[in-house]
């Protein structure tokens, strides 16, 4: 069974990006993607994993290269503290790390391990590098064909955890930048057992939207730092079609958590036919 998998695995992996998301466009919303003609916000997300390759951009989603990226763009103060990379995860030099820290792979999306007592991590480390060294092994864009982690070198970080309230999960203000202008932020604490996000415009007015996981019942209070990241995301996605920057807020200290170019893989529901072709029309790809 396994030799059938590898060989389906190298099959796919001959498949055009092209038709590659075709595929899985027509497999996850039951219709044919229109690459000549776009005129939804996941067609046009699509659309830009093709056409719209800047090498910056692979810079700009490694989560160890983007830190001095973003020293130079908004500077230091901005960049979550790293005490170390590795490119192997039985080289992490884990007693020089501090009691509390996060493993992060600097290449894909959601290979994370917090550790909240070194105790905890030596009991789980089997575990641990078992999750790692299978993230290390794997090219991420292979998964939805999303060009900017194709060259991205499979490594390991460690940085200082982040705690905004005392509990496990931060809070998340993620603004959605099109043309280098910030028009739509949604909050909340997207890796969650229950995960809920709820969005607002550059007035913070809430609205009526969604992707993947639904709106809570809780309005949230406006930030005291909300025109700080929105002044930060215009100097971040300066010069790109669509980019999401997405912030933390501990101690009224701002960090820039990551940059992303493809908004959920361009594989996400929308909650309304208007707001995707609303979100579309802001995507300039003349």
């Amino acid at each position: 069974m396994s030799l059938i998998r590898s060989i389906k695995s190298r099959l796919v992996r001959l498949m055009p990006d092209r038709i590659y998301l075709k595929r899985q466009y027509q497999r996850k919303f039951g219709k044919r993607l229109d690459l000549k003609n776009p005129k939804y916000f996941n067609e046009k997300i699509n659309w830009l994993k093709l056409h719209d390759r800047n090498p910056l951009y692979s810079t700009m989603v490694d989560k160890y290269a983007v830190k001095d990226f973003l020293k130079k763009t908004v500077g230091g103060q901005y960049v979550i503290p790293c005490y170390g990379v590795w490119d192997t995860f039985d080289s992490i030099d884990v007693e020089s790390l501090p009691e509390q820290f996060v493993l992060k792979a600097t290449h894909d999306s959601g290979t994370i391990y917090i550790c909240h007592n070194k105790s905890d991590f030596y009991k789980k480390s089997g575990e641990v590098r078992k999750k790692f060294t299978t993230a290390l092994s794997h090219n991420y864009y292979w998964n939805f064909r999303e060009w900017v982690y194709k060259d991205v070198k499979p490594r390991i970080i460690a940085e200082k955890l982040l705690i905004d309230d005392g509990s496990q999960w931060l809070t998340d203000y993620k603004f959605l930048c099109f043309g280098g202008e910030p028009k739509i932020v949604y909050i909340g604490k997207d890796k969650a057992e229950h995960a809920t996000n709820d969005f607002y415009d550059m007035d913070f007015n809430r609205l009526n939207l969604h992707f993947k996981d639904p709106n809570s019942d809780f309005f949230w209070e406006k930030p005291s730092q909300f025109e700080e990241m929105k002044a930060l995301s215009r100097k971040l996605s300066a010069g790109t079609r669509f980019l999401r920057c997405d912030f933390y807020i501990i101690n009224n200290q701002v960090y820039v958590g990551e940059l992303t170019f493809y908004q959920n893989a361009a594989m996400s529901h929308i909650s309304s036919e208007e707001w995707d072709l609303r979100l579309a029309s802001w995507i300039d790809i003349s």
